[in-house]
């Protein structure tokens, strides 16, 4: 029934959009933590050892509270992360923590812009767009004379997006304060 299929889309609706938003929520939270990180870096007399020493501090303080989503190698990634996007109006929404990941990975701007581009035009989850970085699809762009059949074979491979996939994320959970195991708020969602 049509009406049916109507009223569930209608409630299925604001929970994929509260979700997407927690997730840009935790996403600018951790870009003003490697914000912090980089100010405070700046003003340390040798950047390199101060900033070891910091980034350890700072997970030795934060985990035991907010969880292993504070780990050592979290915090540098918050720091890269704010690094590689000093200018948090130039974040996008659509992209969930785990894309900016592997996006702040890439060893070009051009590239990640290029990923960039593709994951929102496109709504890649997180496995699609590792699959074509992997697959290498930018350069594979650059040496191509048929770009268009190229970007077509990458667009085929895209599946419907679901937004539920984000909380699956144990981190997602902590920033929420909830626990792994807490199948109630799962089953809800």
């Amino acid at each position: 029934m049509d009406l049916i299929s109507d009223i569930k889309a209608i409630i299925q609706a604001p929970k994929e959009t509260a979700i997407r938003a927690v997730d840009h929520e935790r996403t600018l939270m951790y870009w003003k933590v490697g914000q912090r990180i980089f100010e405070e870096e700046q003003v340390g007399k040798d950047r390199a050892e101060y900033g070891l020493y910091l980034t350890q501090l700072i997970a030795e303080q934060l985990e035991p509270e907010f969880g292993s989503g504070f780990s050592r190698r979290q915090i540098e990634l918050f720091r890269q992360f704010y690094r590689q996007f000093p200018i948090a109006n130039t974040l996008y929404s659509q992209l969930s923590w785990s894309q900016y990941k592997l996006l702040i990975r890439l060893d070009t701007q051009d590239k990640r812009e290029f990923y960039i581009a593709e994951t929102v035009k496109n709504n890649w989850t997180v496995r699609q767009l590792e699959r074509q970085i992997n697959s290498s699809l930018w350069e594979r762009l650059l040496l191509s004379n048929d770009r268009e059949s190229v970007l077509a074979v990458a667009r085929s491979e895209q599946n419907p997006s679901d937004a539920k996939e984000i909380i699956k994320d144990p981190m997602y959970l902590e920033f929420l304060g909830l626990k792994k195991g807490n199948h109630l708020i799962m089953r809800r969602i």
